[in-house]
């Protein structure tokens, strides 16, 4: 089949958009003259504006503009008015399905679920929550169901101008210079299942500061700022903390000019593998549909440092669950640093 006008549904979060980027070039390879349209929310827009592969970034704002049945009627408007004769939705919920299915969209793909799911007309069946394949795999694996066959997981994140310049600035107020090997670290969280002890982590900066003189860079969302600081307090000299100062586009253009990241499994390892940067991600869990074969940076230079399967049983992983100090410290901060000195043996 020829389609001339695709849409591609991606409104959750950052990591998820990011490990999508892999599909839209495979779509824009089979289909090199379609016009190509992403959807996604307004927290993840930067990471897709300026991305020469689309053509149009709309934004379903759910707790704006399209708040409510006359917000929700606005957008089905909107899509119906372009068109579209396929979408691939990515985040196959209720209010994705239906909106494709509103708006008259002759082919629907995307994972069969309970989820309004029988609105597809091309569902896929969905393994994701085995875990078995990486997430940007699953992303290619629908669009076999049009005969693409595509393997190459490449992410891809554009890096915005007004951002480098942004970035620019913040190294000249700290007094960084491009000597500087800057290392960002990202210690907060989502869940708190996921988030590193602040000690093991202050652990990490002060070692990193004695063998490599690395200069320190707190980042984060606004509601981690918390994080940020107990970390910044158990330091023996003081960090840059910018947790929660920076947009999403700001924070792309930090970490480019980063020697590296050491992050908890969270959406800002996916930026700095986008932007060519070296990782070094923790995973405190290794459950089926939650562990790093699926979730893990993509990139030859991002390295994981977690946790066994084995070592993961046990641990309730329910969203905002309690931290369990029992598996903590499962990982020694001396884990950390190994996988840090194999990073900068490369680089």
């Amino acid at each position: 089949m020829i389609f001339k006008n695709i849409l591609i549904i991606r409104t959750d979060r950052i990591g998820d958009v990011v490990l999508t980027t892999p599909a839209i070039k495979a779509l824009r390879d089979a289909f090199p003259q379609a016009r190509m349209t992403i959807l996604v929310s307004p927290g993840t827009k930067d990471l897709v504006e300026g991305n020469e592969l689309l053509d149009e970034v709309l934004i379903d704002d759910r707790h704006g503009e399209h708040r409510g049945l006359f917000g929700y009627g606005k957008m089905v408007s909107l899509l119906r008015r372009r068109k579209f004769d396929l979408v691939i939705n990515y985040h196959t919920k209720k209010r994705t399905n239906l909106l494709c299915f509103l708006a008259g969209i002759p082919v629907r793909t995307g994972y069969k679920n309970n989820k309004f799911g029988f609105l597809l007309n091309r569902p896929v069946k969905d393994e994701r929550h085995f875990g078995k394949k990486h997430e940007a795999q699953y992303c290619l694996d629908i669009l076999r169901e049009f005969g693409i066959d595509a393997r190459d997981m490449t992410v891809f994140l554009p890096v915005k101008k007004d951002a480098l310049i942004w970035a620019d600035r913040l190294r000249m107020k700290h007094g960084l210079t491009a000597d500087d090997r800057i290392i960002a670290v990202h210690c907060g969280a989502s869940d708190p299942a996921r988030q590193w002890p602040p000690a093991n982590f202050a652990q990490v900066i002060n070692a990193l500061r004695n063998r490599y003189a690395g200069k320190v860079i707190l980042i984060g969302a606004p509601r981690e700022k918390h994080a940020s600081r107990e970390v910044a307090a158990l330091c023996a000299e003081e960090v840059i903390d910018v947790t929660g100062e920076t947009t999403v586009a700001q924070l792309a253009a930090l970490l480019s000019q980063c020697n590296l990241l050491i992050s908890n499994d969270s959406g800002p390892v996916h930026i700095a593998a986008g932007v060519g940067t070296p990782v070094v991600s923790i995973f405190t869990r290794n459950q089926p549909g939650i562990n790093p074969e699926r979730w893990r940076p993509l990139g030859e230079r991002c390295k994981v440092v977690g946790v066994s399967p084995a070592q993961s049983e046990g641990i309730s992983f329910q969203k905002a669950g309690l931290q369990d100090p029992r598996y903590m410290n499962l990982i020694p901060p001396g884990a950390v640093l190994e996988a840090v000195d194999a990073l900068f043996k490369l680089c």
